[in-house]
């Protein structure tokens, strides 16, 4: 028999253990195609606005899409690599060489990742359309993808299988050479039952653990300031360093005294279910950390990328409060009007007369201890007939807009800076205004320069009696244009792009929500499926771990079976060990997520409370699908212990 027969028929025998992983393989080799398949996809490049770099996302998308292959692959292949320690041992026990068993296993390696390949290039090439049509559907884009093979895709494919399989090849190599005989024998042994009383210092370690997280999650709440990326190292590096310390002592700490306060009495289903965990706990706190936080960073970046989708059409009408403005041109604005009625399109026009001058607003907490600059002033009476919802300002009060004020500031706590006061110097003579609060939308659309500063029509003619003789006063008419159906709307805007005078402003609130929905879109599309690459490799691991330990524990059910413990009364204390073991690193990473997205909130400015409950709630419901594999299969574990 050759090395190729037996590698074939090795993984015909293991293929009810190889199942799983090779799907999961699959699965990523498969959306690793689709990805590389649509950065290639010229049809939806075209559909998009020249402002969302395509190429660039998916390429990024990708590059981290094979961190999370890698990190898959190399996981599981030590865990099968420890399970199969025995088999290995006996090659070199019945006198085959090292070098003849690491070509056995890189055969065997090739083989199964080539059949992945294949599979997943396949399947790819079948589902990459319907990707296509679900990316048209985020973005809002009509017409149907045409179906074709992308080769540059399938060499890109090809080239990942070629990096996991030299990776996983080395990991092979180094793992026979540095194992002896009898370590081969017993790396697939069930841990120690014994264990030590704690120390003092296990107890202080086990704090540190909680301290240490806490510490991650106060800072993360804090910590957009001018040291964002000193602080964003340090929620880190606690969050990830507490997390290890969680799993390697403090739960294994706390399992302990609970045991003790039963007296060491703790029963069949507490014997079955937290006895193992504690005993293994130190053992499985590399690959529970992993899982944790890769679960954090996968709910923090569907959360945020869902969130942002979600507030996209609130966020620009704050940014845009108008479909479409103009300053100080009446001549454009008539034309406009002119076109829009020419095209049968329901408009409301209104015109705003106001004017801007120089002034001076207190910051306490700038170094000067005031912001000079240009101020807006509107009458808040013509907003509210242009069809504005705005309170009217008492008299000799003041009111700021301004949809960006959080990202203005190193800080974010606004309350420090409002209310304060603007002066206004003329004529030798300084003039305070009380200025109450700031109100985190745009009063007028952001093409229009200045600080926005609503306030009562009589305070208007006061300032304007005032600064009217100062060199930097100018009067502003503001055309403003709402296009009730929406449907006329993207007409309007086409419309409209002939009397743009600013190339970074548009001040047209169709083609700003258009370039965010794309780039929004882009974002929840890349973030999901990269989420389900991070689901089925957390998820593919934590169970072949599980089938690691039920083998392990096969004499123990084959000893409870023997004394008369039925099948159901121990898969009652295998359901509890599960339910913990699963829902550990789902509970801990959900928390790290959930202060995560809290941090991220004034990087996004986007309402993230229901997308955050969608995210984690689909996440837990798959996640708990292989809580259910590993279940049957300690079922089957069971069943058969007497066999």
């Amino acid at each position: 028999m050759t090395v190729f027969d037996l590698a074939l028929r090795s993984m015909r025998q293991n293929v009810k253990h190889y199942y799983l992983y090779f799907f999961a393989l699959i699965f990523s080799m498969s959306l690793f195609f689709v990805f590389a398949s649509l950065k290639y996809d010229q049809q939806v490049q075209n559909m998009l606005d020249s402002s969302v770099n395509f190429t660039t996302a998916f390429q990024s998308a990708a590059v981290l899409l094979v961190v999370i292959i890698g990190i898959f692959a190399v996981s599981s292949n030590s865990i099968f690599l420890r399970r199969r320690s025995r088999e290995i041992g006996l090659y070199q026990l019945i006198g085959l060489s090292k070098g003849w068993i690491i070509r056995y296993l890189l055969l065997e390696n090739i083989l199964l990742g080539l059949g992945a390949l294949i599979a997943g290039v396949l399947s790819g090439a079948l589902v990459s359309r319907l990707f296509v049509l679900i990316l048209m559907k985020l973005l809002n884009l009509d017409g149907l993808p045409s179906i074709h093979f992308s080769v540059p895709a399938a060499l890109e494919t090809a080239a990942v299988f070629i990096l996991i399989i030299f990776i996983t090849s080395l990991q092979m190599i180094v793992m026979i050479n540095r194992r002896t005989l009898l370590g081969l024998f017993q790396a697939d042994k069930q841990p120690d039952l014994v264990s030590k009383r704690p120390s003092i210092l296990t107890a202080i370690i086990a704090l540190l653990g909680i301290i240490m997280t806490g510490y991650g999650y106060e800072l993360s709440g804090r910590m957009i300031n001018e040291q964002l990326g000193v602080n964003a190292l340090l929620v880190m590096a606690s969050t990830i360093t507490g997390t290890y310390i969680l799993f390697r002592v403090t739960i294994r700490w706390c399992l302990y005294w609970f045991r003790k306060r039963k007296n060491g009495h703790l029963g069949l289903y507490n014997s079955l279910s937290l006895a193992p965990l504690m005993h293994r706990m130190k053992a499985n706190a590399n690959s529970l950390t992993l899982i944790t936080v890769l679960s954090a960073l996968t709910l923090t970046l569907v959360t945020m990328a869902y969130s942002v989708y979600y507030s996209v059409e609130q966020a620009t009408r704050d940014e845009y409060p108008y479909d479409f403005a103009m300053e100080n041109n009446r001549q454009d604005a008539a034309a406009f009007r002119a076109e829009l009625e020419s095209k049968g399109i329901h408009y409301n026009h209104y015109t705003i007369d106001t004017f801007r001058a120089n002034g001076v607003v207190l910051d306490p907490l700038t170094t000067s201890g005031y912001r000079e600059g240009i101020i807006l002033w509107l009458p808040a009476e013509q907003l509210q007939q242009s069809g504005r919802d705005v309170p009217v300002p008492d008299y000799g009060e003041a009111i700021e807009y301004n949809a960006s004020a959080l990202s203005l500031y190193d800080d974010i706590d606004l309350s420090k800076r409002y209310p304060t006061m603007i002066e206004l110097r003329a004529n030798k003579q300084t003039k305070s205004y009380p200025l109450n609060e700031i109100i985190l939308e745009n009063i007028v659309n952001p093409g229009t320069s200045g600080r926005q500063i609503v306030v009562s029509e009589a305070t208007l003619e006061e300032v304007e009696r005032r600064m009217s003789g100062t060199d930097d006063f100018e009067r502003v008419q503001i055309d403003t244009f709402q296009v009730p159906d929406q449907k006329e709307l993207e007409l309007a805007s086409s419309l409209y792009q002939k009397y743009k005078t600013d190339d970074f402003y548009s001040a047209d609130y169709y083609s700003r929500y258009r370039s965010l929905l794309e780039q929004s879109g882009l974002l929840i599309f890349i973030a999901a499926f990269l989420g389900l690459a991070f689901l089925a490799s957390t998820g593919s691991i934590l169970y072949f771990k599980q089938m690691s330990e039920a083998e392990q524990e096969k004499q123990s059910f084959r000893t409870l079976r023997q004394l008369g413990f039925d099948e159901k009364m121990i898969m009652k204390g295998v359901l509890r060990k599960q339910m913990l073991v699963f829902l550990l690193p789902l509970f801990i990473g959900i928390v790290h997520s959930i202060y995560a997205v809290k941090a991220s909130y004034y990087i996004t400015l986007a309402d993230d409370t229901i997308p955050a409950v969608i995210a984690m709630g689909a996440y837990a419901a798959i996640y708990f699908m292989f809580a259910f594999f590993t279940l049957g299969y300690y079922k089957k574990i069971v069943k058969n212990a007497m066999l």
